[in-house]
């Protein structure tokens, strides 16, 4: 499977929330729905047209993205029909190198994303109980 790392440009927003949302739906069962509305909502508002985003395609298509800000991965998804096929670990292993990034803030309730990391070399630094929009889902913090 040949894959191709490339810049998002605002006509990628409408894929990205595509995979955003189903990559949501199959590891974020805790996500009540007006938190999930609100997230759709502002992530290509607020989040997309401020950071450096990178989708990882195959075949041209889109099938994940990442994110890193200071140093910090804010965002990793992978559209949920291409899961499990190594896509996250290139795509964050591009990440790291380009980014230098070393932080990471998991959803508790995500087991498989702190495991995920876990395997890339992160442990966990600390916890908060609320998340960076200040909802009731507990953080972990995790670092290289």
């Amino acid at each position: 499977m040949s894959h191709h790392i490339r810049i998002a440009i605002s006509e990628d927003y409408p894929r990205i929330m595509e995979i955003w949302e189903s990559a949501v739906k199959a590891t974020h069962d805790f996500l009540v729905e007006e938190d999930f509305d609100y997230f759709k909502e502002i992530i290509p508002r607020d989040y997309l047209p401020n950071l450096e985003v990178y989708l990882i395609t195959v075949n041209e298509e889109p099938q994940g993205f990442a994110s890193v800000a200071e140093g910090n991965l804010e965002m990793l998804f992978i559209h949920n029909d291409a899961r499990g096929k190594g896509l996250g670990k290139k795509l964050y292993q591009f990440m790291k190198e380009k980014t230098g990034l070393t932080k990471v803030d998991v959803n508790e309730q995500n087991p498989q994303a702190i495991g995920f990391y876990e395997k890339m070399g992160f442990k966990t630094i600390g916890r908060s109980e609320k998340d960076g929009s200040g909802k009731e889902y507990p953080i972990i913090h995790m670092s290289l």
